[in-house]
């Protein structure tokens, strides 16, 4: 029989063994990690320009995204007042960490891709579904109102409800050619209504039963997209 003192060595290096061997492997696999989670934000940042695209994002291999993003799209960050911060790419910028700051003090991402019918530019909005945090991307034409293809997700949504904004991508689809702004040049944004749309440049159909998420939606895009107003005006 083993003595006390012996039993309790050999679980202490052995647990410290095994500490290390887990360390090693996470530190190991990090960059694999890193590298999955940037191509999955890529890809959703292309799902916002999903009709322009041969192949759907969902389907395209990771060196497949990262080309696209090589070759066709230039990214860029902007602050509060519309300007360019020099030095910095889009896909560092978390919107999640964004939020928490002061509005004067967040950093936008806009990722600008470059198609045969011109320039279309995506742009990121985050806010407050019923249970968590909602997200999405919109992509416009160059005249900064056009939408040509927008993206949603969220964090922890009810499924078959909330969850739609993602899982249903007919939602998303409506977005399709609606506008940002009205005949005036007035910013209106886009509202997620019930009881069918009254406006059909400005307004798409609300999901049944996820009145909650329906507005987190309009209040997301009433805002962010503002956010991005002074840049677009920039951009003129």
């Amino acid at each position: 029989m083993h003595s006390t003192r012996y039993i309790i060595t050999f679980v202490a290096i052995l647990t410290m063994v095994v500490a290390l061997v887990l360390s090693l492997l996470a530190t190991g696999l990090k960059p694999v990690h890193d590298r999955n989670e940037a191509i999955y934000n890529k890809k959703a940042i292309l799902s916002a320009i999903n009709s322009y695209l041969a192949e759907k994002p969902s389907a395209m291999s990771a060196d497949q995204v990262q080309q696209i993003f090589d070759d066709q799209i230039t990214q860029a960050v902007v602050d509060m007042k519309g300007n360019v911060i020099d030095g910095m790419k889009a896909e560092d910028v978390d919107m999640a960490q964004e939020r928490k700051k002061p509005e004067a003090d967040r950093k936008l991402p806009v990722y600008i891709y470059d198609s045969p019918q011109g320039k279309v530019y995506i742009v990121s909005v985050r806010g407050s579904g019923l249970w968590d945090e909602i997200w999405g991307s919109l992509a416009l034409k160059d005249d900064f109102s056009t939408v040509v293809g927008a993206t949603f997700d969220h964090t922890g949504e009810t499924p078959g409800l909330g969850a739609e904004i993602k899982d249903n991508p007919k939602f998303a689809e409506q977005f399709i050619g609606k506008e940002i702004y009205d005949n005036s040049g007035d910013y209106v944004s886009i509202d997620v209504v019930k009881g069918g749309v009254k406006e059909p440049s400005h307004q798409v159909d609300a999901i049944s039963g996820a009145t909650i998420t329906s507005n987190g939606v309009t209040e997301m895009l009433h805002r962010g997209l503002k956010y991005y107003e002074p840049y677009f005006k920039n951009q003129k």
